[in-house]
């Protein structure tokens, strides 16, 4: 298969999806997917994807909670 974006071949890959909304943030670890060898881009089955919405809206527990530092680059500069 091809990247819809720029043409690149695919390879499977287990990746760390990120998701943002508002002030919540959260990551799921060993995600599969395609991902593009010429621009990164990555692609989720549809069956991927279900799984990745009840993390976002917080049906499972995480298997672990990190603190993460937050700076403001207009204050410290």
């Amino acid at each position: 298969m091809k990247c819809v974006f720029c043409g690149g071949n695919l390879a499977e890959k287990l990746v760390t999806f990120s998701y943002e909304e508002g002030d919540k943030h959260l990551f799921v670890e060993h995600v599969p997917a395609e991902v593009c060898n010429n621009c990164g881009e990555k692609t989720y089955a549809p069956a991927v994807v279900e799984e990745l919405l009840k993390f976002a809206k917080l049906e499972l527990r995480p298997v672990k909670v990190i603190e993460v530092p937050v700076f403001d680059f207009a204050v410290n500069c």
